[in-house]
């Protein structure tokens, strides 16, 4: 009887402490990842970081300040910079122009975010899945090729308006641009020219003013989506933390 009693003892021991075990191995193990939650933490985290690029880039000098994405006139500029920096104040110019421009993207930046929101909408679950499982900037590469196009709609214009504006002599950053590409092209494709192997410029300065903000928006957007990725602290709510949780093993 006894030993019986003890057999008992031992087996309801044992059947307790499996039971325990278990219950800790459940309360452990990763839950997998359900589709949605992939999806809605992926919508979550491109709403996030561009939100956060497009409002950093929007203030005072957020293009103008900030040395990684601040916009300068294309290197053809170069002759033109270096004449107008030899008459009074034409320092004091040649930076006021690149101010404004980098006004009109900070001004631009503003209203980026329903562009990104709007792309973020149409995300599928096949695009949810390879933004996770993909490089660091796959959400970035997401968004630039769903959404370049409308934000060079944007942007243009309001660079436009900048170059636009007269500023001495009633020319405009834009006339003197023409003014020098088609004297240099004049040479560049003269006999003397060609004998050089100079080339001819045909830079059009508001597509590639455009293209340089959009530039240093997708930077500011791909460094959130990597504080994303490798920061818990940049996980600011709990399906952040599940979804990008998964990656840290």
């Amino acid at each position: 009887m006894k030993i019986r009693i003890l057999f008992l003892s031992l087996a309801l021991l044992l059947f307790t402490g499996c039971a325990e075990l278990l219950k800790v191995l459940q309360t452990t193990s990763p839950i997998p990842l359900t589709e949605a939650e992939v999806i809605n933490g992926l919508k979550e985290a491109l709403n996030t970081g561009a939100k956060n690029a497009a409002d950093r880039l929007s203030l005072e000098n957020g293009y103008y300040g900030d040395a990684l994405v601040k916009i300068f006139l294309p290197d053809e500029a170069k002759i033109i910079v270096d004449n107008i920096s030899k008459i009074p104040g034409g320092d004091k110019l040649v930076e006021d122009v690149i101010l404004r421009i980098n006004r009109a993207a900070e001004d631009a930046a503003k209203d980026v975010a329903p562009v990104f929101i709007n792309s973020v909408k149409q995300m599928t679950i096949q695009d949810a899945f390879g933004i996770l499982k993909g490089a660091d900037n796959a959400a970035t590469t997401y968004l630039r090729n769903t959404t370049y196009n409308d934000l060079y709609a944007l942007y243009k214009p309001k660079i436009q308006v900048s170059t636009e504006k007269k500023i001495v002599g009633n020319i405009s950053t834009k006339d003197s641009w023409l003014t020098l590409t088609s004297k240099w092209n004049i040479f560049a494709n003269s006999f003397a020219g060609k004998l050089a192997n100079l080339k001819p410029v045909n830079t059009d300065l508001d597509d590639f003013l455009t293209n340089k903000a959009l530039a240093g928006m997708f930077l500011k957007v791909e460094g959130e989506e990597l504080k994303i990725r490798k920061e818990v602290s940049a996980r600011v709510t709990p399906l952040l933390q599940r979804v990008f949780g998964s990656l840290d093993n």
